[in-house]
């Protein structure tokens, strides 16, 4: 903290692959950094800085084009003349530290860096640049004047804010007293006497969860100066707050107990941990089981461990398991996984072994099972042909002579046929007077 580290700039660099040498735009706002160094021996093509909120006090940069320095600490405003010779820097902004509070203040920048183009957000114009330049030599006299004031007030700033220190350090190591708890330490034993838990360990917790809110409401309504000691002074107060919610939610964090695949007679159990869709497809035609589970798309493979057994699956997804008993027993060594390259599912596919079924009802004959039984009975069906067959003695050819003699039917026209003259000499010849003569 305090410092720019080589390490500090890679990390904000990913923009750049994390290559600091060809970076030319860099963000380090909030980091806490004191002091501008290094920087252009690490960056030499850097031309954008942002340090906004930061507890930098002097200004050193150079080879930037931009830079952003708002919400700091920058006291020493004639600090400013280490950027005289970055002749490429066009914009700066200084506002919100305590120099952009000077009388004079933008007159003295403009006229000592007249390479700028943009001060805090504002276009530069030639007419305010001139008449900075003419009231220079007064301004800068003003501008000395209020440093040196400001070094004298940052001097009695510091010497407090180390004595404060130094207060608060013994004040936890003695066991500080709070309003309504007067003589009670937490680091007393004899306060149990005093102060009687409700409910032993959980009661203490109490109490010490409302001092610490007490003590929380006390800080945040107690004035302070806006100096880096005071933000040194509330960045340890919350990294304090930090570091006791954790404590606080490792205590109350509760050991899961280790979940159970496989019950003490051997029994495997259906478990989805991670709690993924996923579907099972029994192959007929290949003898196959696939299971389909429906991994996050953009999950690395390195976190998926899969596990067949010869009755179920076992597939660990980042640490969480899923694991499926299988409806037949199943080949682990013949059985393969693959990622899908479109949705990203786990494909499973596991060979079935032959006449091995388990968990299911079994035929009469062993070593068939009812789905293939059933299967090559249809294969023999479909293979036989039926025919219908017709009895001739039961079924002829109409008799045309016979059909006039049928009374309880009405003569029906048949199709004209050539003409056969009957003889009268025919003994099968019978001349009926109802049947009228064939035209």
């Amino acid at each position: 903290m305090g410092r720019i580290t080589e390490d500090l700039i890679r990390r904000n660099a990913e923009h750049n692959d994390c290559v600091i040498f060809s970076l030319e735009e860099l963000s380090l706002h909030q980091q806490e950094i004191e002091r501008l160094e290094h920087i252009d021996k690490w960056c030499r093509d850097l031309k954008i800085l942002y340090l906004q909120n930061n507890l930098i006090g002097k200004i050193g940069c150079e080879g930037l084009t931009k830079l952003d320095l708002t919400v700091n600490f920058i006291g020493e405003l004639s600090s400013i003349k280490t950027l005289q010779h970055n002749i490429h820097l066009k914009e700066l902004f200084l506002m919100g530290n305590p120099c952009a509070d000077f009388d004079g203040y933008r007159q003295f920048v403009v006229a000592t860096l007249q390479q700028l183009k943009w001060l805090d957000g504002k276009e530069i114009e030639r007419s305010e640049r001139i008449q900075a330049l003419q009231n220079f030599p007064v301004i800068e006299q003003q501008i000395g004047e209020q440093e040196r004031a400001y070094c004298l007030r940052r001097a009695k700033d510091k010497e407090e804010a180390q004595r404060n220190l130094r207060e608060e350090e013994g004040n936890e190591a003695k066991g500080r007293s709070y309003p309504g708890f007067e003589g009670w330490s937490p680091f007393s034993v004899e306060s149990k006497d005093h102060i009687q838990a409700p409910e032993g360990q959980e009661g203490e917790c109490n109490q010490k969860k409302f001092k610490d809110s007490e003590d929380d409401l006390e800080f945040w309504n107690k004035p302070s100066l806006f100096t880096p000691e005071s933000r040194l002074e509330t960045l340890r107060h919350m990294e304090k707050q930090r570091k006791d919610q954790e404590k606080l939610s490792e205590k109350k964090k509760k050991v899961k107990p280790p979940r159970i695949l496989i019950t003490k007679d051997g029994k495997a159990l259906n478990v989805n941990d991670p709690k993924l869709d996923f579907s099972l497809k029994d192959d007929e035609k290949r003898n196959q089981i696939i299971l389909d589970l429906a991994v996050y798309r953009y999950m690395d493979t390195s976190l998926i461990d899969v596990d067949v057994q010869p009755t179920y699956v076992r597939v660990m997804v980042k640490g969480k398991p899923f694991q499926l008993v299988l409806p037949a027993e199943v080949k682990p060594d013949g059985s393969s996984a693959k990622r899908s390259q479109t949705t990203g599912h786990l494909v499973i596919c596991m060979p079935k072994v032959d006449g091995v079924i388990t968990g299911w009802r079994q035929t009469s004959k062993p070593g068939e099972s009812t789905l293939d039984s059933s299967r090559e009975h249809t294969n023999q069906r479909s293979k036989q042909i039926e025919k219908l067959e017709v009895d001739p003695s039961k079924h002829s050819f109409p008799d045309v002579a016979n059909i006039v003699q049928e009374k309880k039917h009405r003569p029906r026209r048949v199709q004209s046929e050539p003409k056969i003259t009957a003889s009268e000499e025919d003994p099968d010849f019978e001349d009926n007077p109802e049947v009228p003569p064939l035209i």
